[in-house]
């Protein structure tokens, strides 16, 4: 009798995990910024319905639709499917994702986050817009050459942490590096569009201008309070205004984590070894 219970609520705990949290997954789903890729530009446009274009040197890309539309969204897709897509960047047909997802951030999210994000998408009213085709220069349109891309820039799992970090500059360790993705925009990269991994949060460059080094030595000319206020509102210490694309990462992201995670952030960042800005 004893076991039969202890089976029936392993199973009963596996079921849980499987359906997931869905407001854990609407947190999650801010703190990696979904929104803002997922998401058209044009006034009024259904949120997580895709559509928005990213612009990079490999050419255009568009966001697809992650609400559960059978036939336009995710709808047909299992929580498996979602977590290879998440952890190894693969399609549900094995053909690889381009990087402009940022699997190679997202690869370290925890089974935990992964599937309360899944239960929240699940939860999103469907919407039938179709995913637009990328508009890529030659010879980026042949997806497989991405195979050799993950070979040389690619690992998947879980991030390499130190035991002896607090455990906020570990909590900041996963926002930064695995949930919020932040070294895609803040870490320069080689012409293959690989991550200068010695660079890391060092500033780049980017399409529509630059990205800022997020290391000390950057950071060490804001406080605690300055840099916390920073991410809340989007206004420097000197009353100046953020970028436009950074002012959606605050409005989307920053701004809705708790002043625990915030905390945890710039403990993480202020961990960091400095590095001196990228070259302009």
């Amino acid at each position: 009798m004893a076991l039969a219970q202890a089976c029936a609520i392993c199973a009963a705990c596996s079921a849980a995990w499987a359906q997931g949290d869905a407001r854990n997954g609407q947190y999650v789903a801010k703190a990696a910024g979904c929104v803002g890729c997922h998401t058209d530009s044009q006034a009024g446009a259904q949120p997580y319905a895709g559509g928005r274009e990213l612009a990079t040197p490999f050419g255009k890309f568009y966001g697809p639709n992650l609400t559960p539309h059978p036939q336009a969204g995710l709808g047909r897709w299992t929580l498996q499917d979602f977590r290879k897509a998440i952890r190894l960047g693969e399609r549900p047909d094995g053909a690889h994702y381009y990087p402009a997802f940022p699997y190679p951030s997202f690869t370290a999210m925890t089974d935990t986050d992964i599937a309360d994000l899944w239960a929240y998408l699940r939860s999103l009213p469907p919407s039938s817009r179709q995913n637009r085709p990328h508009d890529l220069h030659f010879p980026f349109q042949w997806r497989f050459l991405v195979t050799f891309w993950k070979w040389l820039f690619f690992t998947a799992g879980p991030l390499a942490s130190d035991p002896k970090a607090p455990q906020p500059v570990t909590r900041g360790a996963y926002l930064v590096a695995a949930l919020g993705h932040c070294g895609e925009c803040h870490t320069p990269r080689n012409f293959l569009g690989g991550p200068k991994k010695s660079r890391y949060l060092a500033g780049a460059k980017l399409p529509d201008g630059r990205s800022p080094n997020l290391t000390p030595t950057r950071l060490k000319q804001w406080d605690d309070r300055q840099l916390a206020e920073f991410l809340r509102t989007g206004v420097t210490p000197a009353g100046d205004a953020t970028s436009e694309v950074m002012e959606e990462v605050i409005k989307n992201t920053t701004s809705q984590l708790t002043a625990q995670d915030l905390a945890a952030i710039i403990a993480y960042l202020r961990s960091l070894p400095p590095l001196p800005n990228e070259p302009k």
